[in-house]
Parts: structure tokens; sequence; C-alpha cells
């Protein structure tokens, strides 16, 4: 299988490990207080940080007291009481009857103001650029029944020999959008997707399949992209990584670039285009 064969030498394996999409907020933030003392960042507003930080410790618990606020900032006592003096007072933080916190009016009134985002409706500019730019097609997907459905498409100018649309569907294990889809899932949804697949049970095509998706996994464990050479179509080289959306806190979708293989070699158009569809993932997530 050519997926066995192809390396990305531009890539650090230690670098290619998706993130955990269950960290705590307040690993983030603790991050990034870390950050900003190490680099003594004189732009950085400590004291807001500490705030947020405090804050965000009530992501996985809706009531805590003032120690276990402590325990879990690693902040000293003094300090967490005038940062619980001050978010009381701007009602972002309220008190319990039982002498605990939890989140303020305040706070929940900002958070339904969020607008509802949508990542791929979004992310069409930057889907355009990217293809005149590399003169590749690129695609966002979604898993829909054991198939990936195509929600947003940019062809390049190349004729590619199978037309997709937005709406159409390809497989999951044979293309390199729904193997980078599979390998950012938790076991139970990718047990999920497999019983799924459309596929008689126990029959080879499932077999086939199931190996496919084993070793997608292990190649995007080691180079930070799936790959379909050939696979799905005999004319269609294609790379492809998941996005994840933080709003939801989850991969939902994946992303693809791909052209006719009779226009590139395998390996020439995966140094030219991975570390640019990595990119332009990010771009995608910070949305």
């Amino acid at each position: 299988m050519t997926q066995n064969i192809i390396q990305n030498t531009t890539q650090n394996p230690t670098q290619n490990k998706i993130p955990n999409p269950t960290a705590p907020l307040s690993d983030h933030i603790q991050q990034a207080l870390q950050t900003a003392k190490q680099t003594q960042d004189k732009a950085f507003i400590t004291a807001l940080g500490r705030g947020m930080l405090v804050l965000s410790v009530f992501e996985q618990q809706q009531q805590l007291t003032h120690q276990q606020i402590c325990d879990k900032t690693q902040l000293p006592k003094a300090t967490v009481s005038r940062l619980i003096h001050t978010l009381l007072q701007l009602n972002v933080l309220k008190r319990d009857s039982n002498d605990s916190y939890q989140l303020g009016k305040n706070l929940l009134a900002l958070s339904n103001s969020w607008p509802v985002q949508d990542m791929v409706e979004q992310s069409m500019p930057l889907l355009r650029e990217f293809a005149q730019a590399h003169q590749v097609s690129v695609n966002i997907a979604t898993e829909s029944e054991g198939e990936m459905r195509y929600l947003a498409c940019y062809r390049s100018p190349a004729r590619l020999a199978v037309n997709l649309t937005v709406g159409s569907t390809v497989p999951l294990d044979k293309t390199a959008i729904g193997r980078a889809f599979y390998v950012a899932q938790t076991p139970s949804m990718q047990q999920q997707m497999i019983d799924s697949l459309p596929y008689p049970p126990v029959s080879d095509e499932q077999s086939k399949a199931l190996t496919n998706l084993a070793a997608a996994t292990a190649f995007f464990e080691q180079h930070g992209y799936t790959l379909s050479d050939g696979e799905y179509s005999p004319d269609i080289l294609a790379v492809a990584v998941p996005l994840y959306d933080s709003i939801e806190g989850r991969y939902t979708h994946s992303l693809n670039a791909s052209v006719p293989r009779a226009s590139w070699d395998a390996q020439d158009y995966i140094d030219f285009i991975v570390p640019k569809l990595q990119a332009l993932a990010r771009q995608i997530e910070a949305l």
C-alpha cells in the first residue's frame, strides 16, 4: 500500500499527535501564564490571566469552595480571595448559601451572546484562496452514516476524474478525507463509524475497510496527515487532516487537498502541499 511507503520528510513525528480535545481549559490558561512569565511578556496582564484561570476551573464542576479553587488554580489563598472578591463584584461569580461559588449571571449572559459560528461557512474565503493559490481541489467533509459527506468544495482548474460537489458522499475507509476524520475520533466514536460502514458484517469488504483504517491511524500518528493514492479513484491523489471545532470541543470535520495523479509524483505533492494544508487547518480552527 502506498500509505506504508510515503513519508513526509518535513514533519517532526513528535508534533503529529492530535491535541487532547478533553484537556481542561484551565490547562491552557496555566500554560499561557507560564509562557508569559518565562518570556517576560510585559504586555500580558497577569492579574487578568489569573482571574480567567479562576473562572476556567468551573468548566468541569459547577460549585467550588474557596479551598477547591486554590487547589485547582495552584494560586495562593490571598490571591484567590482578592480574585473572588473582584469577580463577585462584577457578578461573574456568585456565592451560594453553603459558602461555595458558581458562575454568575453576567458571565452566563456573555456566553449566551456568543454568535452561532459555522466552521464551514466561515472557511469559504480561505478555501477559495487556497485552491487558487496552489492549483488544488480543497474540500471539507464530515461523517454521515459511515460515509463522508462533502460540505464545501473548491475545485482546481485541473479536471478531476470524479466530480464531487456539496452533498456528495465518498467512502470513509478509502479516502484521505474519511481516514483523517476517523483517526481523530475517540475509540467509541470510531466503533460507531465502523458499525455504520456500508458493508455486510464479517465480509471481505468490511475486513479490508478495517485494515485500511488501522493502517491510516498508524500512518497519521507517524506523519500527521492521511493519504489516498489512487485507492478511491485511480486518477486522484489526496491528502487530508482533521479539523477541531473549539466550540463543540471535538473534531467535527476533515479537510483535504487533491490533484490528478498524472500531474504529480506522490512524494513531491506531499512535500509541497501537506505543510500548507496543515497551516490552513489551523487557520480554519482559529476562526
